[in-house]
């Protein structure tokens, strides 16, 4: 079983670069297919509070019989939890829904500028859980550059990691640049754009020499840039397809070649006009 690598945050916590996401995926089939990805050898579980399988995961991990203290989990707080009286309870909720004492790291999920309450606000209480002990790391999600310079001025505690979409057709290396200068890990969330870029021939040219497949060259390509990165399946295959990307490296002219199909194109909201709140 290949040894995933980890990058340690700026407070000393490794966090291993590969991991499985669970967005999407339905509740009920959450904890088979946490258990399947551990027995692959994933040991990084990202998940959220609006996906709904917190619990879910926290079964799988037990299921998998692997131990806790082995296990990475990411989770994010709720769009509609942001006051700060809400996020402490929120958190709360996530190690109850999750079956464990501590947290590896929380995210805040999406800035939302256009609520009434400031995302300023709520990273102080991410401040106060992080004082709480129960949380080894706290970062962010869909932040911009200008959210973070805010969060620099006005809070004490910088976020480990920012969440971001980033895929061939969205390089972000902008933001990457501006994260990494300021000693933020560079997460990635749709990392094969939903699919849209394996049928891009540049990809499949690569894939094709070195017979490998386009969503294995495209997560490689995240792992080589230094950013933490989680694939998404449920499918066993498609779930041992993208763990084996440690045998294998891509070439300065293949990355660059991946990198230039940058078009600035999101498959996602963007976070400047994102408000999204679940009912």
């Amino acid at each position: 079983m290949a040894s995933v690598p980890t990058i340690r945050l700026t407070n000393g916590v490794e966090i291993p670069q590969l991991g499985f996401g669970v967005y999407q995926v339905p509740p009920e089939d959450t904890a088979d297919a946490v258990a399947s990805a551990l027995e692959v050898g994933y040991r990084h579980i990202d998940t959220a509070e609006m996906y709904r399988n917190e619990k879910g995961v926290g079964e799988g991990i037990r299921r998998s019989g692997v131990d806790r203290g082995d296990v990475f989990i990411t989770s994010k707080l709720n769009n509609g939890l942001h006051r700060r009286d809400d996020a402490l309870r929120a958190f709360d909720q996530t190690l109850a829904d999750l079956g464990t004492d501590h947290l590896d790291l929380f995210l805040v999920h999406w800035p939302l500028p256009g609520i009434d309450v400031d995302y300023v606000e709520t990273w102080k209480a991410m401040e106060e859980i992080y004082a709480g002990g129960r949380c080894r790391a706290i970062g962010v999600s869909n932040f911009q550059a200008h959210h973070l310079r805010r969060l620099f001025a006005e809070t004490e505690v910088r976020p480990a990691v920012n969440q971001i979409e980033v895929h061939p057709y969205l390089a972000q290396d902008d933001l990457r640049a501006f994260n990494a200068d300021h000693e933020i890990v560079t997460e990635v969330w749709s990392p094969i754009a939903q699919g849209k870029v394996l049928d891009d021939p540049v990809i499949t040219t690569i894939a094709e020499q070195l017979d490998r497949t386009p969503a294995q060259v495209v997560l490689r390509w995240h792992v080589q840039r230094g950013d933490v990165v989680f694939p998404k399946s449920v499918t066993r295959s498609r779930v041992e397809e993208n763990f084996a990307l440690f045998d294998f490296e891509l070439d300065e002219s293949a990355m660059a070649a991946i990198t230039g199909l940058d078009r600035g194109e999101r498959t996602g909201p963007d976070p400047d006009t994102f408000n999204y709140i679940p009912q």
